[in-house]
């Protein structure tokens, strides 16, 4: 008997991650990912645990790229010392990263890293999505730090609506990541939020 074929991991998530843009996640299926990348079944699953395990990676993948160009984004107005214009930065980051890589940001905001982790997650993909909320969560304890010189739990929740939630709600919901109205909207309401330092928490 010959020896299996080995297939490059890297290339078998290209793969996936082509499917995903053409098809939608939906798409990616072993059988679909077996066909243009002709690893079998049993390959995939050896690599990947699970069909979660494979749409984690190809979605984490592109995820550290974007965390580094959005802190990249932050570090430079850091520079400039403007603490408000950092968390612009960052708010805006996703409509900044689709005009350079418009099919990672695509791929991207078709689903939250809340959304990999199943049950079926092999522990690899698990610690993999840890340390991207971690990094996270360095960045958004790093504004607060810099807006108000606080670190507690309502100062960085507060980032966190202008990071996360806000650009969730007025970015990603239409067909233009980049509208003007949208980032008009996004840029005066993260200015807002940066204003004024958030009510500390009781105790408790």
């Amino acid at each position: 008997m010959g020896r299996p074929r080995r297939h490059d991991l890297g290339q078998i998530l290209a793969h996936a991650r082509t499917l995903w843009l053409e098809r939608g996640i939906a798409g990616v299926t072993t059988r679909a990912l077996g066909g243009v990348s002709g690893a079998s079944n049993g390959a995939l699953y050896h690599a990947f645990g699970s069909r979660d395990g494979l749409l984690a990676r190809v979605w984490a993948r592109e995820a550290e790229d974007f965390l580094a160009f959005q802190r990249g984004r932050v570090a430079e107005a850091m520079d400039r010392g403007d603490p408000s214009a950092a968390l612009v930065a960052a708010a805006t980051a996703p409509a900044a990263y689709a005009q350079t890589n418009p099919e990672g940001a695509r791929l991207l905001l078709a689903a939250d890293l809340d959304d990999f982790l199943t049950p079926d997650l092999d522990d690899d993909a698990r610690a993999l999505l840890g340390l991207l909320r971690a990094d996270l969560g360095r960045l958004l304890t790093d504004l607060a730090v810099a807006l108000w010189g606080r670190r507690d739990r309502a100062a960085v929740t507060a980032v966190r609506f202008g990071v996360v939630n806000l650009p969730g709600s007025l970015l990603l919901r239409g067909a233009d990541v980049a509208d003007p109205l949208a980032l008009h909207v996004l840029e005066q309401a993260v200015r807002g939020i940066a204003s004024q330092p958030p009510p500390v928490r009781p105790a408790g």
